[in-house]
């Protein structure tokens, strides 16, 4: 195997006209949903959101009772890795924030959580629920974030508050996704639903109906293709590590607002010519790690297009109309990111002009193929 290196191909920038320098593209208004969050990181945005007026005032109280082990402080309840098998009694009924990760709860009970209707966020990570009554939920008329990530949960639990804002349900068992999931949470804006064994078999036609996303990430799940009828709202949709072979006209028509979309890691061999021109507002695109032979098309008419991962694929060659619209002022912004390198090209043949509307001459990431 040769080392890889990274060879930065020099621009003749100095011959392009003066453009203002735009920062890579970042969702900011987005946590990294590949990651798990901390308690900390948790409060700090409860704290925000409090500033912001969405949550109640976290104001000191006394607390004249708090469950045996746990640790309550500032209205935050902790009661994590403490080999619980059951939700403690004795919860204060002005908690924001209830811990009860890593322990080893089995079910969720009906009344596990009555009287707190305070609750902002509530973190079951990494415990070993399979099972939710249909009305444990009910009490929670405040709770924006429900993290249950890590647990044996087959099905999307019933009766998810509407206040709802964040969803964590990722690294579950989860097969089935029925019509009307979601129904009635107008406030939801971010499902991180990723590691769970779903086919696209396993979404019933409206299983998102009623939902306006923002982020959705099914990432290392069993997709064969992108998933019908998802949420046209979706700023950013990530669907890495799964086993999509091709990218159909129609696949991606009706996520106009999508601005950064994730499909690295799977097995696309194509992308059929005019899938790539319904997303308009597109910042930032991942086709890294899959089997593309060359430049998918439709690059150059995407104005705001500013980030490109095209490393680890099998693309031999890249054209002077790759990337860059023919003429001035149709694209707004530079790239500021375009990585070619693990592929069979032959970097020193690449035209300079290829890259003429990138940044900087640093953008362009080109490198020894391996074999």
């Amino acid at each position: 195997m040769l080392s890889v290196f990274v060879a930065f191909l020099f621009l003749f920038t100095a011959h392009l006209p003066s453009y203002s320098s735009t920062l890579p593209f970042e969702q900011n208004a987005f946590w990294d949903f590949g990651e798990d969050i901390d308690v900390k990181e948790l409060m700090v945005m409860m704290m925000k959101d409090q500033e912001e007026g969405s949550a109640v005032d976290p104001y000191e109280t006394e607390h004249l009772t708090c469950p045996f082990g746990c640790r309550c402080h500032l209205r935050v309840v902790q009661c994590s890795d403490l080999g619980l098998r059951y939700v403690p009694n004795g919860i204060p009924a002005d908690t924001l924030l209830l811990d009860l990760q890593s322990n080893k709860i089995t079910e969720i009970r009906e009344g596990d959580f009555k009287g707190l209707t305070n609750l902002y966020a509530l973190v079951l990570r990494y415990n070993q629920i399979s099972r939710i009554d249909a009305r444990a939920f009910l009490p929670l008329k405040r709770l924006q974030k429900l993290y249950i990530s890590h647990n044996r949960l087959t099905s999307i639990p019933k009766n998810l508050p509407k206040t709802l804002v964040e969803l964590r349900i990722h690294d579950n068992h989860i097969n089935w996704v029925p019509a009307l999931s979601f129904a009635g949470l107008h406030n939801m804006h971010v499902i991180e639903m990723g590691r769970n064994p779903l086919r696209n078999s396993g979404f019933e036609p409206g299983a998102f109906m009623d939902v306006k996303l923002n982020y959705l990430r099914i990432s290392e799940a069993k997709l064969t293709g992108v998933p019908r009828d998802l949420p046209s709202s979706l700023h950013e949709l990530h669907l890495d590590n799964n086993q999509i072979q091709a990218i159909e006209l129609v696949d991606l028509s009706q996520y106009t607002q999508l601005q950064r979309l994730g499909l690295g890691n799977n097995k696309i061999r194509h992308i059929e010519q005019g899938a790539l021109s319904y997303l308009t507002s597109l910042r930032e695109l991942h086709l890294d790690n899959n089997i593309l032979s060359k430049v998918p098309s439709g690059l150059p008419p995407m104005k705001y297009l500013q980030v490109v991962y095209l490393h680890s694929n099998n693309i031999t060659e890249v054209g002077v109309d790759d990337f860059c619209p023919t003429g001035f002022g149709v694209k707004r912004v530079f790239y500021n990111g375009i990585s070619l390198f693990d592929n069979p090209i032959r970097y020193w043949e690449v035209q300079p002009a290829a890259f003429r509307c990138v940044s900087d001459h640093m953008a362009v990431q080109f490198g020894n193929h391996k074999k």
